[in-house]
């Protein structure tokens, strides 16, 4: 069978986890918001990474054969991740203690995204009951790092599938949105950063549609997440002693 052009599933997760890194060293290693040219390139760069991890979300949603299964992975994860994401970052293990903005990791996001967009597609449920249940999802979600925006994005995905416009188009709505609060609540420069997400949708259009030969990536992502994060962590501390490196730190 002759290979499809453009990115495989494998190589976009692979750009994703190698994107992430760079973004979470650069946290780790110059810590605050700082604004020298360089280091805002190296967080442009981990803009990439949130929208693959939300389009590989709704094309779980898809594929997967068991939904059940599928989502208790994520959750699961989730907690797991929650340590390692606030031990990586210098952020209390016990939620809001320093306020409501980057209390978990991405995973309870994107968790909760996969649950909204199971209820958006159910048709047992009226307009009202979806409406409902996704505005107690984006609360539920809102804490987590790429906030309720992840849950958004997630289902502009998957229920405009095969509309690269479309999604091109809502994910960038919501992110905006997003970088209006960082712009107001957080830093401005960092706000406007945000947007660097564009740099994901050239990589999201070329997708081919193919997992790609190594089988094992699914687990590998699941897995890196929380040990990189475990690992920049210790990182941190090394270098700066217990002290918050971003948002929601001590």
């Amino acid at each position: 069978m002759e290979k499809k052009q453009g990115l495989s599933a494998n190589a976009l997760k692979l750009i994703a986890i190698i994107a992430m890194t760079v973004d979470h060293l650069t946290w780790v290693i110059f810590p605050g918001y700082q604004t020298a040219p360089g280091i805002l390139l190296l967080h442009s760069i981990g803009r990439i990474t949130a929208p693959i991890m939300c389009f590989f979300i709704a094309e779980g949603y898809r594929y997967t054969r068991n939904i059940k299964k599928y989502a208790l992975r994520l959750f699961a994860f989730a907690v797991i991740s929650h340590f390692a994401y606030n031990f990586a970052f210098g952020i209390p293990l016990v939620p809001f203690k320093t306020g409501i903005l980057n209390q978990t990791g991405v995973m309870w996001a994107l968790a909760w995204g996969l649950a909204a967009l199971v209820l958006m597609e159910s048709e047992k449920l009226t307009t009202l009951q979806k409406t409902l249940a996704l505005i107690a999802i984006c609360v539920v979600s809102f804490p987590a790092d790429w906030s309720c925006i992840a849950v958004l994005v997630i289902v502009s995905f998957g229920t405009n599938r095969g509309n690269f416009k479309k999604k091109a188009l809502w994910m960038l709505f919501y992110v905006a949105m997003y970088a209006a609060v960082f712009f107001f609540a957080i830093d401005k420069t960092y706000g406007i950063l945000q947007m660097a997400v564009v740099l994901s949708l050239p990589l999201i259009r070329v997708y081919n549609g193919e997992r790609g030969k190594y089988r094992g990536m699914k687990w590998l992502f699941y897995w890196y997440y929380p040990l990189h994060l475990i690992a920049c962590g210790i990182l941190r501390i090394l270098l700066h002693g217990n002290i918050g490196v971003l948002a929601g730190g001590i």
